[in-house]
């Protein structure tokens, strides 16, 4: 996505993954165009087809909310989806700073919590983890983007049962945490990379999939202490430019919980000496 035309792309991707029969349109013979006409669009939400092809087009960046509103009710949008819409109208580009700085209170943390527990980056970049989180990962270390090691790293993959399903959440969520700032060189070059190794990759990107950035359950298959079943939580950071505080608990008493302690045991000095900070 550029942002030359932000809005008209996703828009694009809304329309053809609708299909005419949820909104009520009788279809007869083969249709060539995938999805929803323009034209079908613009009359469901009540505008002009020459002026819906404008948004698409990138010819007219700044519609009213209004507009975008009754696209968003026509593309059946959750509200995580049509707020996401409605900043591509507006989309300004943000200031980060040079370097990514964990807070000193948040690296504490890590060392103190007994979880499983990592700091991510708005574009999933692993800025600094503890040794139970690496333990449970070995690609969950400082300097591994997350979203690289589950597309392309086999054995990542290998610890998520449900990896297929796993990868499409996380597409989603992370273009929920880019929002409109796509200007990052760092992006495109990430993008690229994972559209030329991944077909997978490829069709959910152009999905344009957006979805909240939530924690939830999620399953894992560890060599040593077997199926895990853990709760992810995504805490949100201060002040930190869009960090994520990611913790790995499991219910008290729980097999997983005991299956944690005994992966944490043997954790020490050999792991303390060889994770980078």
């Amino acid at each position: 996505m550029t942002r030359s035309n932000a809005l008209g792309e996703y828009l694009r991707a809304r329309r053809e993954l609708m299909n005419p029969a949820d909104v009520g349109l009788r279809v007869a013979g083969v249709r060539r165009t995938p999805g929803l006409r323009r034209e079908e669009v613009a009359t469901l939400a009540g505008i002009s087809a020459d002026y819906y092809l404008r948004l698409e087009q990138g010819r007219d960046r700044n519609p009213s909310p209004q507009v975008l509103e009754a696209l968003a009710r026509v593309f059946a949008l959750d509200a995580t989806a049509t707020e996401y819409l409605l900043s591509l109208s507006t989309a300004r580009p943000r200031r980060r700073p040079r370097r990514e700085v964990v807070p000193v209170g948040v690296r504490l943390l890590l060392d103190v919590i007994g979880l499983p527990a990592f700091v991510e980056s708005r574009m999933f970049d692993v800025l600094a983890a503890n040794e139970l989180a690496t333990a449970l990962s070995p690609r969950i270390r400082p300097g591994e983007n997350r979203l690289r090691s589950m597309i392309l790293d086999a054995d990542e993959q290998d610890l998520h049962p449900d990896w297929e399903r796993f990868i499409g959440g996380m597409v989603a969520a992370f273009r929920t945490s880019l929002g409109t700032d796509v200007d990052d060189p760092r992006l495109a070059q990430l993008v690229g990379e994972l559209s030329l190794a991944s077909e997978l990759f490829r069709r959910l990107w152009a999905r344009h999939d957006v979805k909240p950035l939530a924690g939830g359950l999620t399953r894992m298959r560890h060599p040593e202490v077997g199926m895990l079943e853990l709760r992810r939580e995504k805490l949100p950071i201060a002040d930190s430019g869009g960090q994520l505080l990611v913790i790995y608990h499991a219910e008290r008493g729980s097999e997983t919980a005991r299956s944690l302690a005994l992966l944490g045991s043997p954790v020490s000095e050999p792991l303390r000496m060889s994770s980078p900070r």
